[in-house]
């Protein structure tokens, strides 16, 4: 479980990212985290991880409080958070099977990580996973020859690899076509759902936040405006969150896609 508590960033520009964020995702749960750009949907996730540090607040994985950890404590704490990048983060030159098996270098020492020697164990779950997304067959492909599609799969099993507790997934699929983007956001709910794994996905696509996920926070000049189900997203909620827009139509679209999705599954 992931808990904030009054989770506060401010910038030393003096700009407030976040606004005394409080709230719980309990394992299991699939979050979308929507908003406008500098909502503070990103540093929110970045204060999660450590990326970058809060200025105020607590947040708590299960019974570890990120926000005291050393250094030390910190690489630790971070096997069991998985990310997944809007930019993949991939290493270019590597094949597909050396980046997902990157994902492990948190477990091995300084001369197996170095030398790419793992262990037997996390070599055979790193193929289990590949073949999981799809992407078995391109197990010793470099990086650089897959698509888009393909290498945010790669970033997929590489964040499983490490066996985390808690997935934090940014922009999955802002680079992706909109039939790639459903089957993104269809593999990263569909395998959080069999690994019983919490997962905040930052994501501006509010049809597909609708469509795949069962809870939405809704962040607005850094502070939480909305919390609840995507049904419960009418078009006074979204206006708070994002301003002035045709919602309606935005609503109807999603309803019809929504059938669409319903009907790639059942195939």
């Amino acid at each position: 479980m992931l808990r904030l508590e009054q989770l506060d960033k401010t910038y030393a520009t003096g700009e407030r990212a976040l606004k005394d964020v409080t709230l719980e995702i309990p394992q299991g749960q699939v979050v979308a985290l929507i908003g406008p750009s500098g909502a503070g949907k990103s540093t929110m996730i970045r204060c999660v991880n450590r990326l970058i540090d809060p200025t105020g607040g607590k947040a708590f994985l299960n019974d570890i409080e990120l926000t005291r950890l050393s250094q030390n404590g910190l690489r630790r704490a971070r096997r069991q958070m998985g990310m997944i990048f809007q930019e993949y983060a991939l290493v270019e030159r590597l094949t597909v099977m050396e980046n997902v098996l990157s994902g492990r270098l948190g477990y091995v020492g300084f001369w197996r990580s170095f030398t790419r020697r793992f262990p037997q164990t996390d070599v055979d779950e790193a193929y289990r996973l590949l073949d999981r997304v799809g992407l078995l067959h391109m197990a010793d492909k470099r990086a650089d020859e897959l698509s888009g599609g393909q290498r945010q799969r790669v970033g997929i099993a590489r964040a499983l690899v490490q066996d985390p507790a808690l997935l934090l997934v940014d922009e999955p699929t802002a680079s992706l076509d909109p039939k790639t983007s459903r089957q993104i956001m269809r593999l990263i709910v569909e395998l959080c759902k069999e690994r019983n794994l919490a997962a905040i996905i930052n994501i501006h696509d509010v049809a597909l936040a609708q469509m795949f996920v069962e809870r939405v926070i809704g962040l607005e000049l850094g502070a939480v405006v909305f919390d609840g189900t995507p049904d419960e997203l009418s078009p006074d909620v979204l206006t708070r969150i994002y301003g002035e827009e045709d919602w309606e139509a935005t609503i109807e679209k999603v309803e019809e896609e929504d059938e669409d999705v319903s009907g790639e599954a059942a195939q």
